[in-house]
């Protein structure tokens, strides 16, 4: 029991430790902004007119920090869960190969790093975005998140129904992963991480405008690293409790990759309760996927479909 319990609560920790950086810089004196300054300033110069890019790269930084948290955790699972599995077919893959396929990604982190860059480099982003006063501002990081993850409800929406042409050129590439796995989370098209993530996050930054560079570390973190975990092809220790308040889980979204047609929330599923994308005959079975809940799903309509993804997964 108290080896269960270990197991947990060190599973927890990732959370914390994917806002590590940002909480270690506004909570220790030594790391003030103020010390980083310094060799930013010693070539940027004071009159520059662009943004010293001192905020920017420890952004990019407190990101990869997650990530790297964000990985090791799911070395813990890759070696050690295998019980948990989110699909019952094993998803077989080399844990070097899915980590380099998942950082190489140009339409995943290279996008995101030339957003982030034009962004705060060109001004676009409101002004208090680029102060230091202050901590994290934890309620801006939440309003934050649930912001972006709404507007990605909605493009996400868009990419599925607005057109086959486009659905096909943005978001197709990445529904070709049914049994996804941690890694494909950025594993798409160009398009796709434009339209389903950039332009989300350039609305939430015109939305929510009193994030300082803590916040907008700490929120953005948090986002990049949760879009990976609902990927995840194990069950997390937390789902349950998630489940219960309307966040988004691996089970969530494997039904999304699975079935197409329900779940476009990501981080939040209130959308999908809202406008009814679920379907509880699916989600009451989510921990693990099982040919009885693909017979179940509501595809009576899609038949052809039904099947194919019943022997496309068994």
């Amino acid at each position: 029991i108290l080896k269960g319990v270990a197991s947990n609560v060190s599973q927890l920790l990732v959370w914390p430790l994917i806002v590590s950086f940002p909480l270690l810089l506004t909570r220790t004196s030594t790391f003030h902004h103020s010390h980083f300054s310094v060799p930013f300033a010693s070539y940027w110069g004071t009159d520059s007119s662009y943004p010293n890019p001192l905020g920017l790269t420890l952004g990019i930084t407190a990101v990869g920090v997650g990530q790297l948290f964000a990985i090791l955790y799911q070395y813990f699972h890759y070696k050690t869960n295998e019980r948990t599995r989110i699909q019952l077919k094993k998803r077989e893959y080399g844990f070097a190969e899915g980590v380099f396929t998942h950082l190489s990604q140009p339409e995943g982190f290279g996008l995101m790093v030339g957003y982030l860059s034009v962004t705060w480099m060109f001004n676009i982003l409101p002004q208090e975005y680029y102060s230091f006063e202050g901590g994290i501002r934890w309620r801006e990081v939440a309003m934050s998140l649930v912001v972006t993850d709404f507007l990605q409800f909605v493009m996400h929406q868009i990419e599925h129904v607005a057109s086959p042409k486009l659905y096909k050129v943005s978001h197709k590439p990445h529904h070709r992963f049914i049994n996804p796995r941690y890694f494909d989370a950025f594993n798409g098209s160009g398009p796709d991480t434009v339209l389903m993530i950039l332009v989300p996050l350039l609305g939430c930054s015109q939305i929510v405008r009193n994030c300082n560079v803590w916040s907008y570390m700490a929120f953005g973190s948090l986002y990049a690293n949760w879009l990976c975990l609902i990927h995840c092809e194990y069950v997390h220790v937390w789902d349950r409790a998630f489940r219960i308040l309307g966040l988004g889980t691996p089970a969530d979204h494997h039904v999304h990759h699975a079935f197409f047609n329900y779940n476009f929330g990501h981080l939040f599923m209130w959308w999908d309760w809202i406008l009814e994308h679920t379907d509880h005959r699916v989600m009451n079975c989510v921990r693990e996927f099982s040919r009885q809940v693909y017979d179940q799903a509501s595809l009576a309509s899609q038949p052809k479909l039904r099947d194919y993804l019943i022997k496309g997964i068994y």
